[in-house]
């Protein structure tokens, strides 16, 4: 079984709107145009299973509408999360109500949402999400929306979770976007439950760093991701097949790691 833990799509409302603006700023061309029914017919092709639906409310107005949607994507191929904005007044309610709607996480982005991952003001937000016992998917390293600043080192993702040792910690694409040599010395290893998603990491991680940063933190905390619809997630599977781990340790990160953090099993 194959679960893309790390899939983008939108409301066709703004589905095109989104894509061309994203395409733009990051001069990737997209595997799709954002709409559910373009990436379960790539799904297919894929061989992909299920796809965990990451949203992110880049306002606070924005997640009630974004949660609401969604919601209503959850079930046959996709799992949603949803998402909050740290600076939403109604942050708990919302909270609440992402339980309410059945939806099994939250996605946050420190660049989009304008937050260091490691701020003491988010320590009682952490805390929250942690009590609602949600995993959380954090973009970390570097993104183009911010390049000259990165929101989530992996020196400030170890100061959170040292914080939150019980907060489900997933940092997207293995740690840290571009900064997989830190990851290694840095965050690799440090327990607990902090997951490391593969997303966008077939590019630019050499195959032996990845490798060694599965092998020191562990494959029972790697999740297999790819960021659709910016990346292939068979590129990303057969990288990862590639590398010298055991057929069981390939499947932990291929589906049973993401089965077990999303109470599947």
């Amino acid at each position: 079984m194959l679960i893309d833990f790390h899939v983008h799509c939108f409301n066709p409302k703004i589905a095109e709107r989104a894509i061309s603006a994203l395409q733009a700023r990051c001069f990737i061309e997209p595997f799709t145009r954002g709409l559910i029914s373009q990436t379960v017919k790539k799904f297919d092709e894929w061989g992909v299973d299920l796809g965990v639906l990451l949203p992110i409310a880049t306002k606070p107005t924005q997640q009630r509408v974004l949660n609401d949607w969604c919601a209503e994507q959850n079930g046959g191929r996709f799992i949603s999360f949803g998402s909050v904005h740290p600076d939403a007044e109604d942050l708990t309610e919302e909270l609440d109500r992402i339980v309410r709607l059945g939806l099994k996480g939250i996605k946050l982005h420190p660049d989009y949402q304008d937050f260091m991952v490691d701020e003491e003001r988010l320590d009682g937000f952490y805390e929250e999400i942690e009590k609602r016992g949600l995993p959380v998917v954090f973009h970390s390293g570097f993104d183009v929306y911010s390049p000259e600043l990165i929101h989530c080192t992996p020196e400030r993702a170890l100061k959170m979770v040292k914080r939150h040792p019980h907060l489900k910690a997933v940092f997207a694409h293995l740690g840290g976007n571009d900064r997989w040599e830190e990851v290694y010395e840095v965050l690799a290893g440090s327990g607990g439950e902090v997951y490391f998603d593969t997303a966008f990491t077939s590019r630019k991680c050499p195959d032996g760093l990845m490798e060694k940063i599965i092998k020191k933190h562990g494959a029972d905390r790697i999740l297999f991701a790819s960021d659709c619809p910016w990346d292939d997630p068979s590129v990303i599977r057969n990288k990862i097949d590639g590398l010298d781990l055991s057929g069981s340790e390939k499947e932990k990160i291929f589906s049973g790691n993401a089965k077990r953090l999303l109470g599947l099993e």
